[in-house]
């Protein structure tokens, strides 16, 4: 362990195919088994991905002395009871976003796992990225002056009726899967939490999950954000920070290829014409950069790089969201 965390990860979802490759390439991590609740999916899984053990059920994995930490990559819905049962495993646990289906859940999962003194994170892989940290530091640094307005879109098609992003029961829908990530880059920018969201939502009649969502968040500094999110338009992946001297554009903005250089496009005035720079940032994979942060913290005894409290303010936000699409 002092050398290399040892990953287990509960459950064999399509997720996983991009993130356990990174966990592979990870300086301070090795990915040891995986769990199905059925072996022959497991095994067919494991093998595809280079993972040694395969299991058939989630508390075998759970039971292993051997996994020092778990990444789960399972519906939303579930979230909540595996990782509650990862806290009661002794295991750190890596948690894809959304943590949980509301606030509440997250605030109890995230007090379970610091009363045992487990490390606990939502897997929020863009905000590793460099490039999203250095559209941070210019922002904190005046770049673009006092900010005011950050827009961000993402949306895609869904390919299958049966996805489970449009499944209710499983903590679905488009603010949930896509969103979520403009409500973070929002928080995170402003380094705030709103004092007011509005939002405004197509349900879908069969799915009864948001299916296209537009939302607006008001800062207490004054900032406003819009964003749009939904599952039945064309793929759009960006975000604009408009500020008093200049606008700050990134797309791709939050799934970015880990074999391409990323671009931040700055927008400024000088002698009264408008001066674009693009500023380019070197190929990175979010999601080996997430996994050796959350391996780092447990070897090191230290925090990630976002808690699980992040997660917390994360959630509420998202239930403010939602109150308002419901009204």
């Amino acid at each position: 362990m002092a050398n290399k965390i040892r990953w287990g990860i509960l459950g064999a979802a399509n997720i996983g195919r991009k993130v356990i490759p990174a966990i592979h390439q990870a300086k301070n991590s090795i990915v040891s088994a995986v769990a199905s609740r059925d072996q022959a999916k497991a095994r067919a899984y494991a093998d595809e991905l280079n993972i040694p053990t395969a299991y058939g059920s989630y508390e075998a994995l759970l039971n292993d002395p051997n996994i020092d930490a778990i990444y789960i990559p399972i519906p939303n819905g579930l979230h909540y009871e595996w990782s509650l049962k990862c806290a009661a495993a002794g295991k750190p646990t890596l948690c894809e976003k959304p943590l949980t289906a509301n606030a509440a859940e997250a605030r109890e999962l995230v007090e379970t796992f610091e009363q045992a003194g487990l490390t606990f994170a939502e897997a929020f892989m863009y905000r590793h990225h460099p490039m999203t940290r250095r559209v941070v530091q210019m922002v904190r640094e005046g770049v673009i002056g006092k900010v005011s307005i950050i827009a961000a879109s993402f949306t895609f098609p869904i390919r299958r009726e049966d996805d489970v992003r449009l499944n209710n029961d499983l903590a679905g829908g488009a603010l949930m899967d896509v969103g979520c990530y403009p409500v973070s880059l929002m928080r995170m920018v402003t380094g705030e939490e709103p004092d007011e969201a509005l939002a405004i939502a197509n349900f879908g009649s069969g799915s009864q999950v948001d299916e296209t969502l537009s939302g607006v968040l008001h800062f207490p500094s004054g900032i406003v954000g819009h964003f749009d999110c939904g599952f039945r338009t064309f793929l759009t992946n960006s975000y604009e920070i408009r500020g008093s001297t200049g606008k700050i554009n990134v797309e791709p903005s939050f799934t970015m290829p880990a074999d391409q250089p990323s671009v931040i496009r700055l927008t400024t005035q000088q002698d009264g014409k408008s001066r674009i720079e693009e500023i380019e940032i070197a190929p990175a994979n979010s999601y080996q950069l997430m996994a050796e942060d959350f391996a780092a913290a447990i070897q090191e005894k230290r925090p990630p790089l976002y808690d699980g409290r992040d997660a917390i303010s994360q959630m509420h936000t998202i239930d403010m969201l939602y109150r308002s699409a419901r009204a």
